[in-house]
């Protein structure tokens, strides 16, 4: 239900009745970053500004130095290295890829860009390849439950990307062109000035390839060709002492070369934001976001040349958002806000137009009771137009044992709302023997019409169940574990657990005439991941850093578990072909997880030389990808299992006349390839193309 135009003006004037204090504090927060200790300034964690080093969270910080020196040119890239974050190949739906956080799917990670969310998920993964890092200035990884601060699609975590920003009075910035294997290549141009108290940047990036075929059986592509450009730009202005006014737009367009047929795709991002400094210690900040992304699709067949699928897909986004911070006498920080979040997605797929709206408000406090003891407390509470109301808190404590030890733990809840494809798809695949997928909303009416045409063969449940409203999904993630930090070296230890409940799984609905099924969701599962992380780094001498990272992980669904423990599956033994019960050790768990996953990476310098070098080692052990025998779990006797790998790459750079630099590497440099266990044995298809080679000239004006 929605909220009447009443209801709407009394949510926003709550917001300005918070306690205000009319004397002068000490500023705080800001647009632009703090020029000290750069590198290890974050905001994403509690939307304000601290020092990485003082937080209780579980955060990943990556660096513009960091990036720019491995050579890579987009967000799914850069991610792979790091701790924890695996991103995982979707063999069952076509090679898409996901990233996941402490083992949570790419479903439940949001994806962030300078604070505000991006959209445009295909089956729940959001493509990171679509943002490139030409203007980044670091990126912000927040492991855990964040819907405290985030709302929907943070109850696993939050990336975000935070764009640069100028800082100095003539044009200052850099070109770049980076040529490797497929034909792929990258022009990438980002400047910016600063204009007495106003800072001016553009963004412009292209990047084409020829694709790859891993599959010379199949008449199509693995990769098709494809080309995509993306556009940015952003002002910022101090208007007076008091008023600072932030205006940044971006626009992405690809696409790709499906002859016969089509495949194209936008994305446009536009923020306004305005910072007004009541006093030198509190703020009000206002906001006003607008997103849409589009993909249109048109499949033909090459023979008849008749339509085989029409995808048309247009998600919008309008979000206000009013955000207010103080600063108390004494060690406490109060942040606060409200906003208001209009979505509309047209989709082919749909039985017409379909909108969301929600309401929400948030608060958080920071504060030290004792020097060494910091604690943040906080919640959310979001108003939905079409699931029940929810309520997110989230607890952190810090404690500063010595000046170089420190403990700190988290627990907090998160919550995701059933999307658009779970409530309002209506498809049937014409060309895949005509199965069916009907969204919650649309199961009465779809299993109506099939009867009404005589293809409803039986219901596999009750006709009372069909229709019954999805809740939304949650979590409780627990974080713990400590940080040292002295001379030469930097160590930190997290142990993670995230319990799920009311997870939308899909179900048979019924039987049609033709033999194929009609699928709809429920709320069913009830799963947990939990494990280890890791992280060292050591810079043994000027010029030198080593940093290493492990990851230790189980993640299980609890109902299969017990059903395990209890001895109520079975499964054919490969070598008898017996039926025996499975034992508590034979369940691996969840698709798609890896137990063990390292990374070790080593960045040198040679400033005699204007030279540098760097090595990344990231190592998966093996995973399953489908349930293939028939019990509804994946256990050791399955099929489907990817054997673990390595992949290492390289890149080599130096610096000419000051400005001008070039790159070398090679990705994948042992030359992985891999196989697809779910592909027929005529189609094998790779999960890695090989090993890519690259080159890279770049221009520091």
């Amino acid at each position: 239900m929605s909220l009447n135009k009443n209801k709407i003006a009394l949510f926003f004037a709550g917001l300005f009745l918070l306690p205000l204090s009319g004397q002068e504090l000490p500023r705080q927060v800001s647009d632009s970053f703090p020029t000290q200790d750069l590198e290890e300034v974050v905001i994403s964690a509690t939307r304000t500004y601290r020092q990485l080093s003082s937080l209780p969270l579980p955060v990943t910080l990556i660096p513009k130095a960091q990036i720019e020196r491995t050579g890579v040119t987009r967000l799914n890239e850069i991610m792979a290295e790091q701790t924890g974050i695996v991103m995982t190949p979707d063999a069952t739906i076509g090679g898409g890829e996901g990233v996941q956080i402490q083992g949570v799917a790419s479903d439940y990670v949001l994806i962030l860009i300078d604070g505000v969310p991006a959209v445009g998920r295909s089956s729940g993964n959001l493509d990171l390849s679509r943002f490139a890092l030409g203007n980044v200035a670091q990126i912000e990884v927040v492991k855990g439950p964040s819907s405290s601060l985030f709302g929907s699609e943070a109850l696993g975590g939050v990336i975000n990307i935070i764009t640069e920003e100028p800082d100095l009075e003539r044009i200052r910035g850099s070109i770049s062109h980076r040529a490797a294997t497929f034909n792929n290549q990258n022009t990438s141009v980002n400047l910016g000035r600063k204009y007495g108290k106003t800072g001016v940047s553009f963004f412009a990036d292209r990047l084409s390839t020829d694709g790859y075929d891993l599959a010379p059986a199949d008449q199509q592509q693995t990769v098709n060709p494809f080309y995509n450009y993306t556009l940015g730009g952003r002002v910022r202005s101090e208007i007076g002492k008091t008023l600072d006014l932030l205006v940044s737009t971006r626009y992405f367009a690809q696409e790709f070369d499906v002859d016969p047929g089509t495949s194209e795709e936008t994305d446009f991002n536009s923020l306004l934001r305005a910072t007004h400094h009541v006093g030198e210690r509190s703020e009000w900040q206002y906001e006003l976001y607008y997103t849409r992304y589009t993909t249109t699709e048109e499949t033909v067949d090459p023979i008849d040349e008749t339509q085989r699928l029409d995808n048309d897909f247009d998600q919008r986004l309008l979000r206000p958002e009013i955000r207010f911070t103080y600063d108390f006498k004494g060690p406490f920080q109060l942040i606060a806000g409200a906003g208001y979040a209009f979505e509309r997605l047209d989709r082919s797929l749909f039985d017409g137009q379909v909108s969301f709206n929600s309401q929400y408000l948030f608060s958080q406090l920071d504060f030290r009771p004792v020097p060494r003891l910091n604690l943040i407390a906080g919640a959310r509470f979001d108003h939905h137009s079409v699931y029940a109301s929810q309520l997110s808190p989230k607890f952190s404590a810090r404690y500063d044992i010595t000046d170089h030890l420190a403990l700190k733990a988290s627990v907090g809840s998160g919550f995701k709302a059933p999307d658009f494809r779970q409530l309002f798809l209506d498809f049937t695949n014409a060309s895949g023997g005509g199965y069916s997928v009907l969204g919650k909303e649309a199961e009465v009416r779809g299993i109506q019409r099939l009867e009404d045409r005589g293809e409803l063969a039986s219901l596999a449940v009750a006709r009372s169940e069909l229709g019954i409203p999805l809740q939304a999904e949650r979590s409780v993630g627990y974080n713990a574990g400590f940080r040292y930090r002295k001379g030469i070296l930097t160590g930190e230890v997290n142990l993670f657990r995230n319990d799920f409940r009311n997870l939308i799984d899909t179900r048979i609905l019924a039987s049609k005439t033709n033999g194929q099924n009609v699928f709809g969701y429920l709320n069913r599962d009830r799963v947990y991941t939990q494990g280890a992380e890791v992280d060292l780094q050591l810079r043994p001498w000027p010029g030198l850093r080593l940093n290493a990272g492990y990851q230790y992980l189980l993640a299980f669904d609890k109902d299969k578990r017990d059903a395990v423990e209890q001895g109520r599956v079975f499964a054919r033994d490969p070598g008898t072909l017996e039926a025996v019960r499975l034992e508590e050790g034979d369940y691996f768990g969840l698709e798609n997880r890896s137990r063990h996953t390292l990374n070790f990476r080593a960045f040198g310098e040679v400033p005699r030389w204007d030279a540098f070098a760097n090595l990344r080692v990231t190592y998966r052990s093996r995973f399953g990808l489908a349930d293939l025998n028939g019990n509804d779990l994946l256990d050791i006797t399955d099929g489907s299992f990817v054997r673990g790998y390595a992949l290492v790459n390289l890149a080599l750079g130096k610096t000419f006349l000051k400005r001008y630099q070039w790159q070398v590497g090679a990705n994948n440099l042992l030359d992985f390839r891999g196989t697809n266990p779910l592909a027929a044995q005529d189609t094998e298809v790779f999960l890695n193309p090989g090993i890519q080679l690259f080159t890279r000239l770049s221009i520091q004006l």
